[in-house]
């Protein structure tokens, strides 16, 4: 089956999802993608330079049997432009994040017209496919209230054809990589945040924990992932704690597993996450995680170990604390979850689409 994946955002958790997938499927997957830049520009008009670019891949190769669409494609709009080059063509949309329960940057004020372009291609699609169960139900939860804000002709009654059309797909994780790799040893234990540098991601409470564990503790920091901003908090942080610091600033993948391989906790303050790539990848490698009990995480942790990897707000430091002084029941917990996390990678899982689409 030749199927077209496309991808306007194709960086970070997309690209890593686009490339996994071809790289792992069964079939002819060809990749039709825009960088990952400009994310706004990206859901209003690259279905046109898309499109275009589909139209020649029809006209060279030969037709797709299925469209797998990620959700910065705005896919009514691009069905549209590609015309009669996807009549034969199933279509499935994947859900890696929504615009409508996703939290606003301080530079962006409410524009309903995203969580529009995600909601039309819902509708659209022949399947939907959400990354966690989290995600699913966050949507579901807030998409009447959306719909019911316009003046007339509103799409709830379509809420339910739509709702059945979807299902929960996690995203496959390269963890095989990970297996025996040697690691970046800090003389003492090391506490990694491996998160992007955003507003999303909420640096400063994780800052501000750092300072006042060091107070009482002796420990390592590792701050690793894209820096897509600059925070006052991390500045302060690699100020006041420059003794401690290990790493700074994104790391080549053969580095950065160097550095999971050598984390002890790797923490989360993260006021948005659909799924969670960046913690997966650490527990796996051996970090133990102390994350918010909220947003996916519940869901990724299994229950017998809420209370120790999840912490309510305003505990982070408490629960850091707990996991630096208990390394004999940090470890056993690891032990437990580590295949927890292994069922992510590629392989596990399969993608099915509706019964009258055909299946990967």
């Amino acid at each position: 089956m030749r199927i077209a994946l496309i991808e306007p955002y194709f960086g970070g958790s997309h690209r890593a999802w686009a490339e996994g997938y071809r790289d792992h499927s069964a079939h002819e997957v060809v990749l039709i993608t825009h960088e990952a830049r400009f994310w706004k520009w990206r859901m209003h008009g690259s279905y046109v330079t898309l499109a275009g670019e589909f139209i020649d891949h029809v006209a060279g190769q030969g037709p797709f049997d299925l469209i797998l669409a990620s959700d910065m494609v705005h896919l009514p709009a691009f069905l549209g432009a590609i015309g009669p080059a996807c009549w034969e063509a199933a279509v499935a949309l994947y859900m890696h994040e929504n615009q409508l329960s996703y939290p606003l940057s301080p530079r962006d004020t409410v524009d309903e017209a995203y969580a529009m372009i995600n909601w039309g291609s819902m509708a659209v699609a022949d399947a939907v496919f959400f990354n966690s169960r989290f995600h699913h139900e966050s949507w579901f939860e807030g998409v009447g209230a959306l719909l019911k804000r316009f003046p007339d002709y509103q799409h709830t009654p379509l809420i339910p054809d739509v709702r059945a059309k979807s299902t929960v797909l996690p995203v496959g994780v390269d963890l095989k990589r990970l297996e025996g790799a040697p690691s970046a040893p800090a003389d003492r234990p090391l506490i990694l945040w491996n998160q992007r540098w955003d507003f999303d991601k909420a640096p400063a409470p994780f800052a501000a924990a750092m300072i006042d564990l060091a107070t009482t503790h002796d420990f390592a920091i590792a701050l690793a992932g894209e820096a897509v901003a600059e925070f006052d908090d991390f500045t302060r942080l690699q100020a006041e704690l420059a003794d401690r610091i290990f790493h700074v600033g994104h790391a080549p993948d053969a580095d950065y597993v160097r550095l999971l391989a050598g984390a002890d906790i790797v923490v989360s303050t993260a006021t948005q996450e659909f799924f969670g790539i960046a913690i997966t990848e650490a527990v796996y490698a051996g970090a133990f995680p102390v994350l918010p009990n909220r947003l996916v995480y519940p869901e990724r942790i299994p229950l017998e170990y809420h209370r120790a990897c999840l912490y309510p707000e305003g505990k982070l430091t408490e629960r850091l604390r707990w996991a630096l002084d208990n390394p004999v029941e940090r470890a056993a917990i690891l032990a437990e979850l580590r295949p927890v996390m292994a069922a992510f990678e590629p392989g596990h899982g399969r993608l099915r689409l509706a019964p009258d689409c055909a299946r990967l």
